[in-house]
């Protein structure tokens, strides 16, 4: 069964390259994206097994990942290279990420339209399978993972409170930056990655 790590044939090529490095320093690869632009920009979101991302780790982990493409060079063009956490509205792109998110709101888009939807937006009801659960206003609806195009976490205040208590003693977060959350506006991808995330970009040279 495949997932929504990479999707491109190349970003999949790319995550072939780059995830024994990941997986060796004890992180979880969840999404990697080669974006386009004036500069191409790699985005890589990693996470360890806990849901962890510090900012030390971003720059151990992009360091490695800086080094494994200098010696394999599978881009040919300049481009940045920008390793973060998956964000607190993070995309879920495995799926044990929908059974560990039970319970929050999602926005899912299938690959094909199912009885003429593509786009599925509800409470995340767990995993059954090889089916992703979806409360939607019409019940419960099971969405086989390897129909789905893309899908992500929405940012609500509850998932807003998990997030900060997950992160007691171990980062400090600005709280009153979400004291008003609105339901936001359909994203391009190259605006997917959540502002607050750490991140950390490199610049390479082809």
């Amino acid at each position: 069964m495949a997932d929504l790590v990479a999707k491109a044939p190349f970003d999949r090529r790319l995550a072939e390259i780059v995830r024994p490095t990941v997986e060796g320093m004890g992180f979880a690869l969840v999404r990697l994206r080669l974006m386009g632009g004036k500069t191409k920009t790699l985005q890589v979101m990693a996470e360890r097994p806990d849901g962890r991302m510090e900012i030390e780790d971003c720059a151990e982990l992009s360091r490695a990942i800086s080094a494994v493409l200098d010696v394999e060079d599978p881009i040919t063009d300049e481009y940045n290279l920008e390793v973060s956490s998956p964000g607190i509205d993070r995309p879920l792109t495995r799926l044990e990420d929908f059974a560990r998110w039970e319970g929050y709101e999602a926005r899912i888009e299938t690959e094909e339209a199912i009885e003429g939807r593509r786009r599925f937006k509800g409470l995340l009801a767990g995993v059954e399978g090889t089916e992703v659960l979806v409360e939607i206003d019409e019940g419960v609806v099971g969405l086989e993972f390897d129909w789905l195009g893309d899908a992500k976490l929405i940012l609500t205040d509850e998932l807003v409170a998990e997030s900060l208590k997950a992160s007691e003693g171990r980062v400090d977060i600005d709280e009153s930056a979400f004291d008003a959350i609105e339901e936001e506006p359909e994203e391009t991808e190259a605006a997917d990655q959540d502002p607050a995330a750490p991140a950390l970009n490199d610049w390479k040279d082809a």
